[in-house]
């Protein structure tokens, strides 16, 4: 039986906290510092993708031992200008979700909450070993939009994606963490092999492709919090906070459904 796996959620890696994203950018001597903990702990890093193939048993071969997974969400500028170095110091791989309306360029729809990456940078970071994922375009709540809207999000994510690197992603990643049985069978029928949510757990084999658990790291995370979630040994109080959001959260999203339904129901 497989074990579990602990996936980091990273967003900015940034000198300077961010309102917008509510407390999440880690500084970046304190990323660095993670790392060597990482190294320490003999933890070896494997992309989404690896593990994903692996459970699968598609003949990917054995996963390295102690294996981790480094994922960061957005495409912040500070994941190619602080991180990349980091994970290159130690010859670590990750992976990259991008909302790709987020990035820099062409598809830019100004939406980013702070400096994001251009796709040079984007480029760059493939080149680094690290994988590049799917976030959607513009980042919404998946589960509040029509099929309509949830597929062209997808869709145009996927080949903005192909386009810019030559390469399908094969992973993707909910934005806010939160999907919906609807939401993972139409990110499956876009061609995503696998996908990644939040719940701030380690990741199981039995949790199924499309609904993997990641660990939030934020830049409140101290380094002896930091060694418990790569050991698995997390406690209630680490993620009070996050349980408190993503149950606000639940209920927002709940509320909004009954509305829409109550709306057609008059109709």
């Amino acid at each position: 039986m497989s074990a579990p796996v602990p996936v980091l959620m990273y967003h900015a890696v940034a000198a300077g906290p961010d309102r917008a994203t509510r407390g999440l950018p880690v500084a970046p001597e304190a990323f660095a510092e993670q790392m060597a903990v990482l190294r320490e702990r003999g933890r070896h890093p494997v992309t989404t993708a690896e593990l994903a193939a692996h459970w699968r048993s598609e003949g990917s071969g054995p996963l390295p031992a102690n294996p981790v997974l480094i994922t960061f969400d957005d495409g912040y500028e500070g994941v190619h200008r602080h991180a990349l170095p980091a994970l290159a110091e130690h010859g670590f791989t990750a992976t990259l979700f991008v909302s790709t309306g987020w990035i820099r360029g062409e598809y830019d729809t100004g939406g980013g909450p702070d400096t994001m990456l251009d796709w040079d940078q984007v480029r760059e970071l493939a080149a680094g070993g690290v994988e590049i994922g799917g976030h959607s375009h513009t980042h919404p709540e998946l589960d509040q939009l029509d099929d309509d809207r949830l597929w062209t999000e997808l869709i145009r994510c996927k080949e903005i994606i192909a386009g810019e690197l030559g390469a399908l992603p094969a992973s993707f990643a909910y934005p806010y963490g939160y999907s919906s049985r609807r939401v993972r069978a139409r990110v499956r029928a876009a061609g995503f092999t696998q996908a990644l949510a939040a719940g701030n757990a380690l990741a199981d084999r039995a949790q199924g492709p499309y609904a993997l658990r990641r660990l939030t790291v934020r830049r409140s995370t101290t380094i002896e919090e930091f060694d418990r979630l790569v050991q698995g040994r997390t406690t209630a109080r680490d993620f009070a906070g996050d349980r408190a959001l993503v149950k606000g959260h639940a209920l927002v999203r709940g509320a909004r459904r009954l509305g829409r339904r109550a709306s057609r129901t008059r109709a």
